[in-house]
């Protein structure tokens, strides 16, 4: 039986996984149809609901009344349809930019850009379409969009709906359907990157990687910039692929495959050519649709860190891959769960039916206390890195991709300007008493 036990002043979910690896802690209340949660590089968190609004919550886990944006009136809604992505600019602090994702009347997806107006909590209310992509059907829509390490926007297609992809547009090139895109948004419309796979050959020169039935949620690990694709399956098989976000054009395998399962291989190429996720689970107990979640990179819970958190929309359960690709069941929320998201500081939330959770790992013990813990944000970076630790920091130091130091410095704020430095890969050492961190940071 599912259990949920609450106290008198907050909401916890209690797990059924031994030692309580982590729990769920409600953190916001109120919301309809909550299918996506992210930042925007500071302490709110932007709420998508499905029907064509975005809500904020903030730092005490207060909802403003007023939406961030409400575009309710010039969507298609209903099944899979909707407003379904969300992903501010990389230089949203400066530029005030942020993209979404959602249906239109005719059931098309369509890709605009919004800005924010004077007022930080309050969109304007029109935007520009950047780009339309026919549907022909209501379902598998995918609906995902998050900018890379790379500052490109990446957006997740499903296969056109119905069901066993009768249109074949996984295996096909020329489709922009069943697949994950990339796109260039730094002018006033899109570009492809020059080293998209199929740019200056045959395929759409938009495409990254393809051979997807149902990408509805993935991310990228903040700390190794690795992509994680979760990939709903048709009927039997749920799939997560793992792969470093540089590796341009791989075939994840739908209609060929399932999961590791033969689907339908006629016309297919060849089994080598394809890539094969790194963790599987089958429709037993009630399970039927994955939801891709995040690597956790906070620094509240150590042994969370480097666990990817999915979970199953039907059946409510929570699960993580670790770092040998384990895949692990933890606990029953008997929720309906459609997105996790993460705030600016890498810790992790989920969405229950109405409500926000925010993921809490085990305390730290008394040992605990003695580890450091230190985290270097946002990856991407353009004006401003955060650095949090939970030890005094001594000394920041900066070094070009080729390992020369640029610069060494005492750490009087928890905030480096990095307004002034190219686009480009430098290398940020932490230091704390005898513990020294060492992380790849993009400059976008």
């Amino acid at each position: 039986m599912k259990k949920i036990y609450f106290s008198i002043a907050v909401a916890i979910l209690s797990l059924t996984a031994t030692a309580q690896e982590f729990e769920l802690q409600q953190f916001a209340t109120g919301f309809t149809s909550p299918i996506g949660i992210t930042n925007a590089g500071d302490d709110r968190l932007f709420v998508v609901q499905q029907g064509g609004q975005i809500r904020i919550i903030n730092a005490d886990g207060t909802i403003n009344q007023t939406p961030f944006l409400n575009i309710s009136s010039i969507i298609s809604s209903g099944g899979e349809r909707g407003l379904l992505g969300l992903a501010f600019d990389p230089d949203y602090a400066s530029n005030g930019r942020f993209f979404v994702n959602y249906t239109n009347p005719s059931g098309d997806t369509v890709i605009a850009r919004y800005e924010v107006s004077d007022n930080p909590d309050v969109a304007e209310t029109t935007g520009t379409v950047i780009l339309t992509i026919d549907q022909p059907f209501a379902n598998h829509n995918g609906g995902d969009i998050h900018f890379g390490p790379d500052g490109y926007l990446w957006i997740s297609m499903g296969d056109g709906g119905s069901g066993g992809d009768p249109q074949q547009h996984g295996q096909n090139i020329n489709s922009l359907l069943g697949k994950m895109l990339r796109i260039d948004v730094s002018g006033t419309t899109y570009t492809s990157p020059a080293d998209n796979p199929f740019v200056g050959a045959e395929g759409s020169d938009e495409i990254w990687s393809y051979g997807l039935r149902n990408a509805w949620r993935f991310s990228f690990d903040r700390e190794t910039g690795d992509v994680w694709i979760a990939d709903v399956g048709q009927n039997a098989i749920e799939e997560i692929n793992h792969e470093p976000s540089n590796t341009a054009g791989l075939n994840y395998g739908w209609r060929c495959y399932e999961g590791n399962n033969t689907y339908d291989t006629s016309g297919c190429a060849a089994q080598e050519t394809m890539t094969f996720p790194v963790a599987t689970y089958n429709h037993s107990g009630g399970r039927c649709s994955i939801t891709g979640g995040y690597v956790y990179r906070g620094v509240s819970y150590p042994n969370l860190t480097g666990k990817y958190f999915f979970a199953d929309y039907c059946s409510g359960e929570i699960g993580w891959v670790d770092g040998d690709h384990n895949l692990e069941f933890l606990t029953d929320t008997n929720y309906f769960i459609p997105a996790f998201g993460e705030s600016a500081n890498g810790e992790l939330y989920v969405a229950g039916n109405s409500a926000i959770y925010k993921i809490v790992g085990e305390e730290m013990s008394v040992n605990d206390l003695d580890k450091t813990n230190i985290s270097v944000y946002p990856n991407p970076v353009m004006n401003q890195l955060n650095i949090q630790s939970n030890k005094p920091v001594n000394e920041v130091s900066i070094y070009n991709i080729e390992g020369k130091l640029l610069t060494s410095f005492t750490l009087n704020t928890d905030k480096i300007d990095f307004s002034n430095y190219a686009k480009g890969v430098y290398l940020v050492t932490v230091t704390t008493g005898k513990v020294t961190k060492t992380q790849k940071v993009i400059k976008n």
